[in-house]
């Protein structure tokens, strides 16, 4: 009856202390499977797709237009694929498929399974730091992600990465301006554009990761393809909107 809440029905806005983002090359046949019809898969070298992990600590998240003391702050986690959209005018948008959610905090799951399309669960997620490390961990979740805090200093490309340098990496490190969603059965695909300030990512050196989340999807030849890091960023979603398919 109230379906059309979950179609991020008002503008949001949000303060992120630190957005780290891991994305994952694998073959684009397999990739491909995960995504609905209406969306093309986003690929390098005509092989390639990705899956981006993406954990932002969220500051004052609240509806746009609210005082920032209404804004509650999580710990968020999203499973994306990088993507492109071609609406009915041909209009391609780039931009990422959501494929599941989590959080910190059993608020954010029961208003985000409202307002939106995202999978919200809730787990535990800690973050440690000691000595220029740093751990995000969940025991529930089966997440495991040790790496060095970004200072600016050279960073090498992970072993295997399908990249040839971090400029090349960039292009798949999202948050990228649109993200899509899609009911199955239905003829359309929901977009909601983020809006963002001071975006500057800095390449991460990753020592350990392990998401039980990407090894349930049983994919093979999973590649650690780049991580990079934004800190201090005014975010801004718009309110949503919807398009049809064209395929």
């Amino acid at each position: 009856m109230f379906s059309f809440l979950k179609d991020h029905p008002f503008a949001v806005e949000a303060f992120f202390e630190r957005s780290l983002v891991v994305t994952y090359a694998v073959p684009k046949e397999q990739v491909a499977k995960l995504i609905p019809e209406c969306l093309e898969l986003d690929t390098f070298d005509d092989r390639w797709g990705f899956i981006a992990v993406a954990m932002v600590n969220t500051k004052e998240l609240r509806p746009n237009g609210f005082p920032r003391i209404f804004g509650s702050d999580f710990f968020l986690i999203g499973y994306r694929v990088f993507v492109r959209f071609t609406d009915s005018n041909g209009k391609r948008s780039r931009g990422l498929y959501i494929l599941g959610s989590a959080t910190d905090k059993r608020k954010m799951e029961f208003l985000g399974n409202i307002f939106t399309h995202y999978k919200y669960t809730t787990t535990d997620i800690t973050r440690t730091e000691n000595d220029g490390f740093a751990d995000v961990h969940s025991n529930a979740s089966g997440i495991k992600l040790l790496y060095e805090d970004p200072n600016g200093s050279d960073v090498p490309l992970p072993d295997g990465s399908p990249f040839a340098d971090w400029k090349e990496a960039r292009r798949f490190a999202g948050p990228l301006p649109f993200t899509f969603t899609h009911e199955p059965g239905s003829n359309q695909v929901l977009i909601v554009e983020g809006v963002r300030q001071n975006w500057t990512p800095l390449p991460v050196n990753v020592l350990e990761h392990q998401f039980t989340f990407i090894e349930t999807l049983r994919l093979t030849d999973v590649r650690l393809a780049n991580a990079f890091m934004v800190r201090n960023v005014p975010y801004y979603w718009k309110k949503g909107r919807v398009e049809p398919c064209t395929k």
